[in-house]
């Protein structure tokens, strides 16, 4: 098995973290892993993406042109990395921030309301772990366990104690994420 997402948004979003665990996640598997984060100068408000791949076979090279998901998470990303899904493929998206929808036929593509879930759950952190949640409940290329573990590794430990809440967020993330049915 081999899994290659691009996870795309804005600075702020959680988008490096988010492939960082799911990076350290593979590695709990013993998966071969590659993480290679792209970004802007700025901290908060500037471009992100990351492209992780996790794989049984060795990964030869951290470069894709296709991916199996795309997480798009403002609308920039959705319009740059749609066309780059590959049929059959996956592209989530949240629903704050995205106002156009593409309109392929030939990928399964999903939303999830992770802004207004944070907002609700009282803690806009937990952004991130909603959508990774969603992900994984669409496409469960690891098991939460390994997330957890990963999670470990990649948070401080001062930390750690936010653990419970994360993976709270990453249960409620597959609860909340739906089929995009093109209305």
């Amino acid at each position: 098995m081999t899994c290659e997402l691009v996870i795309a948004g804005f600075g702020g979003q959680g988008v490096l973290s988010m492939g960082k665990i799911l990076a350290y996640s593979g590695l709990m598997e013993d998966k071969n892993v590659s993480w290679m984060p792209s970004y802007g100068p700025e901290q908060r408000g500037g471009t992100a993406n990351v492209t992780v791949i996790i794989s049984d076979e060795s990964v030869s090279s951290p470069l894709v042109n296709e991916y199996d998901v795309v997480i798009a998470l403002n609308q920039p990303s959705v319009d740059k990395f749609t066309p780059r899904v590959k049929p059959g493929g996956i592209l989530i998206y949240d629903t704050n921030g995205v106002t156009h929808i593409p309109e392929r036929t030939d990928i399964q593509i999903y939303e999830v309301p992770a802004t207004d879930e944070a907002n609700h759950m009282g803690n806009a952190k937990v952004f991130n772990m909603l959508v990774l949640g969603a992900t994984l409940s669409v496409h469960p290329m690891l098991p939460l366990d390994s997330i957890r573990k990963g999670l470990e590794k990649s948070l401080p430990e001062r930390h750690h104690k936010l653990i419970p809440m994360n993976m709270k967020a990453l249960e409620r993330g597959g609860e909340i994420i739906r089929r995009h049915t093109g209305q």
